[in-house]
């Protein structure tokens, strides 16, 4: 088997980087709260930082976005042409993150082959995405990683290993390896330590890893499932169009070896005990919100009488449980969904996806819509409903708060 998950040459700020300031969350997080980007923004102030070298989601549909995008690409260059970084050749990371709830979550930073990675519905790929991918996501992206040498991964990926044999047992290894980094992560982020994996324990992870994929949850006669997305199922799919369009516009070219064909990664086991899955949340706003609680109860048959599938829907003046008679998904983030597709590309409006109910409650209550909470999913279902079912529906899941989401630090070259 053509294991997917590689090693890489990493580049990491050299010694005397205030990582503090170099290290920044994910750029989709807080795609509401522009209060917290603007605090990021001073805590990095003139400092070198990955702040620098990404877009902040929230900034996507802004009127000076172009002049954004060309200089994070501007930056890129600078920070290399500048010698910032020092290059660990053929490495894997080991990360210890310590979350903002002060659970310990392990994983190990390497590259993904993105020959081995469909992100398409019904996919039988080595690496899958988890959730719908929203095909209109990905152009945007894409033309930020056009233009850039350097990429800068938010990407968590998940293995199954119930028995905790691949990367559990690094926290005692560790011991004897080179420490990259370790400092505390801004606003409540935790704290973050890398440790630098020698060749022959990078050799019996890549083994393990192997033969993790043979067992395949037991099913027989499908395709194996060895790595499922968890976060930055978009950010990986960009990886792949990007790459998927050089080799058309080139197609004399041999992209065997080319930098773009891979994506940096972090990999964390499914059943490490700091991911917990939680609902992500909507709010949906711009509209009649009467008109669609009207139109959503005939849709969904809802009801107060129990079923399998419930909601909570939050207005600025009520809130209220529901049970769905008519669903449309084995879910009920599905069969909602389904709804609010339909519903929003008939009468307009806008949704966002919002991480914590405090969080929705808040907004609400400051812009207005309407807010659904929705139910948590059992984590160890992902595996066989993935090898089942497919993808589930986008947004269907978030592994923990928004503040301990990955933040970026390691950086590989592209070009």
């Amino acid at each position: 088997m053509n294991n997917a998950f590689k090693n890489a040459d990493i580049l990491l700020p050299k010694n005397g980087t205030d990582m503090y300031k170099w290290s920044v969350i994910a750029c989709d997080q807080y795609t509401s709260e522009p209060e917290y980007w603007n605090e990021t923004e001073s805590n990095v102030g003139d400092s070198a930082s990955s702040l620098r070298l990404i877009l902040p989601e929230i900034y996507l549909e802004s009127d000076d976005v172009d002049n954004r995008i060309q200089n994070i690409h501007k930056t890129m260059d600078e920070y290399i042409s500048d010698d910032i970084f020092e290059v660990y050749k053929n490495a894997l990371i080991y990360v210890e993150r310590i979350q903002s709830n002060s659970i310990l979550r392990q994983g190990i930073v390497g590259k993904i082959d993105l020959e081995e990675y469909d992100y398409t519905k019904g996919s039988t790929s080595q690496v899958r995405a988890t959730e719908a991918t929203v095909i209109e996501r990905i152009p945007p992206r894409v033309k930020i990683r056009k233009g850039a040498s350097l990429e800068l991964p938010h990407i968590m990926i998940l293995i199954d290993d119930d028995k905790k044999d691949i990367i559990e047992p690094l926290a005692e290894s560790c011991k004897n390896m080179e420490k990259l980094y370790d400092f505390e992560l801004m606003q409540n982020g935790g704290k973050i330590k890398g440790y630098l994996i020698p060749e022959d324990i990078q050799e019996k992870i890549f083994s393990s890893l192997e033969n993790l994929g043979e067992y395949n949850h037991g099913m027989k006669d499908v395709p194996a499932l060895l790595y499922a997305m968890g976060d930055g199922n978009h950010s990986l799919a960009t990886a792949k169009e990007y790459y998927e369009s050089l080799k058309r516009e080139n197609p004399d070219t041999d992209f065997s070896n080319h930098p773009a064909r891979y994506a940096l990664a972090e990999i964390v086991n499914l059943h490490s005990p700091a991911l917990q899955f939680e609902a992500i949340h909507r709010i949906v706003t711009d509209v009649d919100t009467q008109k669609l609680i009207s139109e959503m109860e005939k849709y969904l048959e809802l009801s107060e009488s129990e079923s399998e599938q419930y909601f909570v829907y939050i207005t600025d003046n009520a809130e209220k449980k529901v049970y769905i008679k008519n669903p449309s998904s084995n879910l009920t983030v599905g069969s909602l969904q389904a709804f609010l597709d339909k519903y929003l590309k008939e009468n307009g409006g806008k949704i966002d996806y919002i991480h914590g109910t405090d969080t929705l409650k808040s907004l609400v209550s400051r812009n207005g819509g309407i807010g659904f909470i929705l139910p948590d999913m059992n984590k160890n279902q992902l595996f066989p409903t993935v090898i089942k079912d497919g993808a589930l529906p986008r947004k269907t899941f978030s592994m923990g708060h928004a503040e301990d989401k990955r933040f970026y630090i390691e950086c590989r070259k592209i070009k």
